[in-house]
């Protein structure tokens, strides 16, 4: 009988007293659906979703908690749908990989985690490491580190010498021959093969590296390196697993292969050419430009030593393209996703690819909402978040401007709320 009371009051214990709601006063709430602010609004969150969105300021009741946000503009979380979260570009970096072992990668890649979820972003999606993003995304979800909702390609795809072969520059007797195991494919059966390796790894997605690209230790930046062949059979099988398929490419016939075998987005994108723009719009394929990786590597390309002698050139040829490529797509009509490859510029300055998309001629409306609910719905999380409405996951944020008049405030973040806690305030 002792024993039965004390698990009783234990039960009691852990069970809450009352529930207690957060309410968020809002001086101006842009929700990700309408395209004006909403002034004097109250969100209501229970836990970890949103339970009511309220004109005027709801006065508490009970044990409720009031964030005071009048003076604030309140928008939702928002999502990049290109980050690395393993690295970060320095001088010298390319001497990493010889150097720094997973669990220094690990922990430097705890900290960019936290860096972007303090700069608003509270779900991103992660295109390629060396596996250390599936044990990051894990350790987020298990709260062990603060960070962003992290949806992960584990190791990007590439063929052999391609833009994500992992031995690309090194000495022959280190390079030996990566394979599908590796995320380095020849043929159909090799793709297939990656793909379903990626799956075992625990990824979420799929990306391939289209064609070359700028920050490999090779010579080519842009010609093709995938057989429409094997574009397909990643795409097929990727299917099979219910993974959507990401493709880098800067090259315009890697780019056509791509779209042409049915992967959802082209990242970078930067040599697009008419009949590039005119599969876009054909097969509904995403355009995710990372403008700010694109300047970033061109400007660092401009100090001596900071890259690899292969590099160089390409980051200056390539990287200053970008922003008119966007501003041409955008204006003939592709659909543009959020996107920035942060690791390639320093964590944390996400949201100056707002900036640029503006100058670039899109509206700031419709740059939010790239980050808002367009990036959810290729999520396939658009139930979930993208936009502050009831049944929705508390992910929120607040600057102190009105960033449809001013872009750039959403460069400083002042709060943030992922999954109902706090983490910024």
């Amino acid at each position: 009988m002792k024993k039965m009371y004390l698990l009783a009051g234990l039960s009691l214990l852990a069970a809450p007293l009352f529930a207690q709601r957060t309410l968020i006063h809002c001086g101006n709430l842009l929700d990700g659906v309408s395209n004006n602010l909403q002034p004097q609004m109250t969100v209501v969150v229970e836990g970890n979703k949103i339970t009511a969105v309220q004109k005027g300021y709801t006065t508490p009741a009970g044990q409720d908690r009031v964030l005071d946000m009048k003076s604030k503009t309140v928008l939702p979380g928002l999502i990049d749908m290109h980050v690395h979260l393993e690295s970060q570009t320095r001088r010298g970096g390319a001497i990493d990989g010889f150097t720094k072992n997973q669990a220094d990668i690990a922990y430097q890649a705890a900290q960019y985690a936290k860096t972007t979820l303090m700069a608003g972003f509270t779900t991103v999606r992660d295109l390629g490491g060396s596996g250390v993003n599936v044990s990051l995304r894990n350790a987020i979800n298990a709260g062990l580190v603060d960070g962003p909702r992290v949806l992960t390609v584990g190791k990007s795809i590439a063929t052999t010498g391609g833009h994500a072969d992992p031995t690309n520059g090194y000495r022959k007797d280190l390079m030996g021959d990566p394979g599908p195991m590796e995320g380095v494919i020849n043929g159909p059966e090799d793709a297939r093969k990656a793909v379903r390796q990626r799956y075992k790894d625990g990824s979420d997605l799929i990306k391939i590296t289209a064609t070359g690209g700028v920050l490999s230790n090779a010579k080519d930046g842009s010609g093709a390196q995938f057989t429409e062949e094997e574009v397909k059979a990643v795409v097929d099988a990727a299917k099979d697993y219910g993974f959507p398929v990401a493709a880098h490419a800067h090259g315009a016939e890697g780019m056509k292969r791509a779209i042409r075998a049915g992967v959802q987005t082209i990242e970078h994108g930067t040599l697009m050419d008419d009949e590039a723009i005119e599969l876009f719009k054909k097969h509904g394929t995403y355009y995710v430009p990372t403008i700010i990786a694109g300047k970033t590597a061109a400007d660092s390309a401009r100090h001596f030593g900071y890259y690899p002698a292969l590099v160089t050139p390409k980051a200056l040829a390539i990287g200053p393209k970008i922003q008119a490529t966007f501003a041409k797509a955008y204006k003939a009509g592709v659909k543009i996703a959020f996107g920035t490859d942060a690791g390639v510029y320093i964590h944390g300055y996400n949201a100056k690819e707002f900036e640029y998309m503006v100058e670039a001629g899109m509206p700031p409306i419709e740059a939010i909402k790239a980050a808002l609910m367009t990036n959810a719905k290729l999520l396939g999380m658009d139930a979930q978040i993208g936009s502050i409405e009831t049944g929705k996951m508390a992910d929120i944020i607040a600057v102190a401007e009105n960033p449809i008049q001013n872009i750039k405030t959403l460069q400083t973040v002042q709060f943030v709320m992922k999954d109902g806690k706090v983490y910024k305030q």
